[in-house]
């Protein structure tokens, strides 16, 4: 095992680039995976082995950690000293292992998909990483991001996304208006005010969701080409739901229907 002590380290620099530049992880096609579970998560997912691994000296006293490392005995693995790991890591309290991946490869095409998600313009790693996360749970085969969109595989991003990452075709930097209107199923624009109800629609075939930005929902551009808008009827006294909510809403009655 090697040890990382200097912040001089080249490797260490490259590390402490991904971690705050998307550039950096396009370029690379890598990212950065913290904690065991992420890890696991990766793993179990059937993806290849981690490029690195790297770990605090309290990972030896980790029971989980010291039986996940086991899985990956030919990968080359570092330990780096507590503050240098601090500086990769977003926690509060960091855990004791990061895990240097590659991108896992796009496995389902737009013609291939038939339980997608249209995301434009998501800014809120958080909220980002939440659609993944229910996007994984509800079966969808892909997700489809516009060029505004956070990063889908920075730190914020994977650690919301809870290892939904890795059982999804992510699809980043998307004209969304040629998948819409490309796609082999309906295409279905979550609109506040829309007339249509989403649980007066037929959501058991090939179908996408369209889902818009935080603040300003979708763009009138992007709706001109999708026919379908619908509704999340609500009797409460607020106007809208969360982007993250309202997409795990649709998401979760689509899967009601198919069951």
């Amino acid at each position: 095992m090697k040890y990382i002590s200097s912040h001089s380290n080249p490797f260490f620099k490259e590390l402490l680039k991904l971690t705050s530049s998307a550039r950096q992880r396009r370029k690379t096609q890598q990212t950065l995976l913290e904690g065991a579970h992420l890890l696991q998560a990766y793993h179990a997912s059937g993806n290849q082995q981690p490029r690195h691994l790297l770990v605090t000296e309290a990972a030896a006293q980790n029971r989980e950690v010291a039986e996940l490392l086991k899985k990956f005995p030919d990968v080359p693995l570092s330990q780096l000293d507590d503050s240098l790991f601090a500086e990769l890591s977003e926690l509060k309290t960091p855990s004791c292992i990061l895990a240097l991946i590659e991108l896992p490869r796009i496995t389902i095409t737009s013609v291939q998909s038939s339980f997608c998600l249209l995301l434009e313009d998501i800014q809120d790693p958080g909220n980002l990483g939440s659609i993944l996360r229910s996007a994984a749970a509800a079966g969808c085969d892909a997700v489809f991001l516009s060029k505004n969109c956070a990063d889908a595989w920075s730190p914020k991003v994977l650690r919301a996304g809870m290892g939904g990452h890795f059982v999804l075709s992510i699809h980043e930097s998307i004209d969304l208006r040629v998948m819409a209107t490309t796609f082999q199923g309906e295409v279905f624009a979550a609109v506040v005010d829309a007339k249509s109800n989403l649980y007066d629609c037929d959501l058991r075939g090939d179908i996408a969701f369209a889902v818009g930005n935080e603040g300003a929902g979708l763009s009138e551009c992007l709706l001109a080409v999708i026919n379908r808008h619908i509704a999340i009827p609500m009797s409460g006294h607020s106007e809208s739901l969360n982007v993250a909510a309202a997409t795990a809403v649709c998401l979760f009655e689509a899967v009601r229907q198919r069951r």
